[in-house]
């Protein structure tokens, strides 16, 4: 099951925030198959917050019991206080993963149109549109066709509609998909200004660094259930941070200062490196006793594991493996 670690996270002030989405105990099952099994998630308000899992992990049905599109067979789930999301998309701005627009459409016309859908008025709709091409660099597209567009091009403009009647929330499945390095560093960048400006943005992905550069909390699924939900820092926390020494000398008295399970690793140009868990003694005493030793320093490092590393030790190798491979499968 999901659950909160209790673990701070990145923002403190976070915690005293208003929900913008709360869930308790959901589960999906089609025909045979349990899609989710249990899921408790919460999000506070202007918070960005990643579901981080491989394909098949249960990400979409998740978003989709959070959005109202599908219902959960058990549990419950609240949008800004609401039971029934679907009575206020007004408030909400989806982007899903299959992508869809009439190719015959003018970019100004379909970003209306989407907004439309969400209660904004046609003509209003328009205006905002090419406002928000105009400030994301497609002013020159604006009266162009979607046929005629990139594949980069015209996934922005779908985001751009998703973002045109100023939702409040903003759920974006698989958002990075099929998009080049620039672009998605472009989407990383419209992720913060949102955050910046209050809204609450929660997204899925199979892809870790988007996660560590973005998230303040996520959640991590595998095979329908949720192993850890909390802060990204909490998350890399579970992982003792090592300790990297790099030595002009192999052996002395000094050693004894080293942890028996310490790594050791000879470089060319004869650099010794030492990987160990920080010594309960702490890092002054441990200097010390190097530098009676003679142990000749070249430089240390207190090194903290990443989110993969935390990945791998929550979700298992299987998981990370898979999450892999979609990633280098997408990348192709």
């Amino acid at each position: 099951m999901l659950t909160k670690t209790g673990a701070m996270s990145r923002n403190p002030a976070e915690h005293n925030r208003q929900l913008a989405i709360e869930a308790r105990g959901l589960v999906k099952r089609f025909d045979d198959t349990l899609a989710v099994d249990g899921v408790d998630i919460s999000v506070p308000e202007g918070a960005i917050y990643g579901i981080l899992g491989p394909n098949g992990a249960g990400k979409t049905t998740t978003l989709r019991m959070l959005l109202g599109i599908i219902d959960p067979d058990e549990g419950v789930r609240r949008v800004f206080g609401h039971d029934r999301p679907h009575e206020i998309a007004k408030w909400i701005g989806y982007l899903p993963e299959e992508r869809g627009l009439y190719p015959a459409m003018k970019c100004d016309e379909a970003i209306a149109f989407m907004g439309s859908l969400r209660g904004l008025s046609l003509d209003e709709g328009r205006k905002r549109g090419r406002e928000l091409m105009e400030n994301h660099g497609l002013g020159h597209a604006i009266d162009r066709q979607i046929r005629q567009l990139s594949k980069g091009m015209a996934q922005t403009v779908q985001l751009l509609g998703t973002l045109v009647h100023k939702p409040r929330l903003v759920v974006l499945d698989e958002p990075f998909s099929g998009l080049d390095a620039i672009n998605q560093g472009k989407l990383e960048g419209l992720i913060r200004d949102l955050s910046e400006q209050g809204t609450t943005v929660i997204f899925s992905t199979h892809v870790i660094h988007h996660a560590e550069r973005l998230c303040n909390d996520v959640a991590i699924i595998a095979g329908g259930r949720v192993p850890y939900a909390g802060s990204v820092d909490a998350a890399r926390d579970r992982i003792p941070a090592q300790v990297r020494l790099e030595t002009r000398n192999e052996n002395g008295e000094w050693r004894s200062a080293l942890p028996d399970d310490a790594r050791h690793d000879t470089k060319s140009g004869g650099g010794h490196f030492w990987y160990f868990p920080i010594p309960d003694s702490g890092i002054e005493a441990l200097l010390k006793r190097l530098i009676d030793g003679e142990a000749g320093i070249l430089s240390l490092s207190i090194e903290r594991a990443g989110l993969h590393d935390a990945f791998v030790e929550i979700a298992g190798e299987a998981a990370a493996r898979a999450l892999e491979e979609d990633a280098a499968e997408a990348g192709r």
